[in-house]
């Protein structure tokens, strides 16, 4: 009787040994799920490999699978009453998931939650795709890395029951890449009628500028002018001139900056992008060389065009040609006359603005809003570094129309001597002053233009000098002439920023009648930041890291005393 007394009274203690037992296996089992998930957070957080993490992680795989041992016999229990539930439950979640996989397959959505839009197609790309009406044919060749591009062509060929995409992966089908000439992934070969274009690109403009140009075919020629100082449109330089030197700053407490002879490459790479080829002319040599351009720029010319070159131009605009002239502050171009032909005068002074400017730069005047047309439409901040203003000619030449495009602020004025900043009451003139301006010139209503014009030179005609004139001025034929008192706001120093770039694509494809274009540009993206004071970055590692682990673990542990 005492023996079975003793047995019986040992029965209660061995059972607490054993829960005390498996206490502990949990309490390590936990421990173990505690460090995998510190490990795995810390290498989120960090994005490289450490050997602490790796460490932590091993630890916890161990702690993991000695705790899970321990409470075999627990979790085989546990487990082997619930097999037939638990087996139902997987089976049937199983079967949602293959049934919502097939279901998206066949019903694909999307819905863009960033605020850049980041997953989505511009609304100028959206327009233009939709506005494409030949078929392209688009084959793409891919790795799968390259997920985010195959996206970016499966959203475009939705826009336009034109385009078809077919996908190749050139390891897994190499014979069709060795058919098209293709050597790796990351090509597409865009086919529309008899075009055939390569493009490798995998940003939104590249693809669709590239559809645009295997649509179209035939490139517009965009001529530089050349050899009188103008912005070199083959130079990689951002600052080729004045770097350095005594006087020259684009920074803090600069009065007046005068900048000369920036590199335009990165201008003339975007209107290559953009289905336009690009060249340099000379007009010394002939004046027939004008007629292979869609569009002439003269992009800062230092020193005057002789008579001949500018009778070429006059001739190439009264033909039809289209010109964009970007002239700076004090500079005798000698298109002047060409330009009071289109009721526009250039003024010999550089804009100074003190409310409105970039950095500390009162000569750059900057410029937020702008006068509805085509150029400026969605056009964001921007800015010219030495400006000239532009003027209307007293009277409007019949058969023109000069529209300001883009004002300085109503506190600028004109400061019309290159040594000082200061204005002078009566001498220099009071902003709003244009900054850029479109005209247009039609044929037909030119009557009295002869007299007009003469007046503005100068000169007395007489009624048959008129008549000659009057009969000349009608064989002109429609053109479009873009003047900005300013060429460094289109240089590789300043075209990428802000709307710059922009501003002068829209005016070359306005020029060139390719208003399709107008917008498209390539896009950039933020990287979201989050800055954090050093209290939040602690507070944020130890809310992460410790209390909300912590947390769960008391819970679970809570949750397996109550069930045990």
């Amino acid at each position: 009787m005492r023996r079975r007394d003793d047995a019986q009274r040992g029965l209660p203690r061995m059972a607490a040994l054993k829960n005390m037992s498996s206490f502990r296996a949990g309490m390590i089992l936990l421990l173990g799920v505690a460090l995998v998930a510190v490990a795995a957070v810390a290498h989120t957080i960090l994005m490289r490999h450490q050997v602490w993490t790796s460490l932590v992680a091993l630890a916890g795989v161990g702690l993991m699978v000695f705790g899970a041992s321990a409470m075999r016999r627990e979790l085989a229990g546990m487990l082997g009453r619930r097999r037939g539930g638990i087996a139902m439950q997987t089976l049937g979640a199983v079967g949602i998931i293959c049934a919502l996989a097939y279901l998206s397959v066949l019903f694909p959505l999307r819905y863009d939650i960033t605020s850049s839009k980041r997953f989505s197609l511009s609304e100028q790309s959206v327009r233009m795709l939709r506005a494409i009406d030949k078929p392209v044919k688009i084959t793409f060749f891919h790795d799968p890395m390259m997920r985010e591009t195959v996206e970016l062509y499966e959203l475009m060929v939705r826009e336009n029951k034109n385009l078809s995409l077919v996908l190749h992966d050139p390891v897994l089908n190499p014979a069709q890449a060795r058919m098209m000439n293709v050597q790796f992934a990351g090509i597409a070969i865009l086919e529309s009628e008899d075009r055939r274009i390569q493009i490798n690109g995998p940003s939104e403009t590249d693809i669709a500028n590239g559809i645009l140009r295997a649509s179209q075919g035939k490139k517009q020629l965009v001529c530089f002018l050349d050899g009188h100082g103008e912005a070199d449109a083959f130079s990689q330089e951002s600052h080729d001139h004045m770097e350095g030197a005594a006087g020259h700053s684009h920074g803090m407490g600069a009065k007046v900056v005068l900048h000369e002879q920036h590199g335009m490459a990165k201008a003339r790479q975007a209107l290559e992008s953009m289905n336009y080829s690009a060249e340099k002319i000379s007009l010394v040599k002939t004046e027939h060389t004008l007629k292979r351009c869609a569009l002439l720029i003269a992009a800062g010319p230092k020193v005057a065009l002789l008579d001949n070159e500018v009778r070429a131009i006059r001739t190439f605009l009264r033909e039809g040609g289209n010109a964009f002239f970007l002239l700076d502050p004090f500079v005798k171009s000698g298109l002047e006359p060409v330009l009071g032909e289109y009721s526009m005068v250039l003024d010999d002074d550089i804009v100074i603005d003190e409310t409105n400017h970039f950095w500390a730069d009162p000569s750059a005047p900057a410029v937020s809003s702008f006068n509805f047309h085509q150029i400026t439409r969605e056009l964001p901040l921007t800015f010219f570094p030495g400006a000239r203003s532009i003027s209307p000619t007293k009277d409007r030449v019949p058969g023109t129309s000069a529209i300001p495009l883009v004002n300085s602020s109503a506190q600028s004025f004109g400061e019309t001597t290159q040594d000082r900043a200061q204005f002078n009451e009566g001498v220099d003139p009071k902003g709003p002053l244009t900054i850029m301006a479109v005209a247009r010139r039609s044929p037909g209503a030119v009557r009295n233009a002869a007299e007009i014009m003469a007046n503005l030179r100068g000169e007395k005609l007489t009624p048959e000098k008129v008549e000659e004139k009057l009969a000349d001025l009608e064989k002109v034929k429609p053109s479009r002439l873009v003047v900005a008192g300013d060429s460094d706001f289109a240089t590789n120093s300043f075209f990428h920023l802000l709307g710059n770039g922009k501003l002068f694509l829209n005016a070359v494809n306005y020029l060139a009648a390719q208003e399709n274009l107008i917008g498209i540009e390539p896009r950039t993206f933020d990287v979201p930041r989050v800055n954090l004071t050093n209290q939040q970055m602690k507070g944020t590692f130890f809310l992460s890291l410790a209390l909300i682990p912590a947390l769960l673990a008391v819970i679970g542990l809570a949750v397996w005393w109550k069930q045990r």
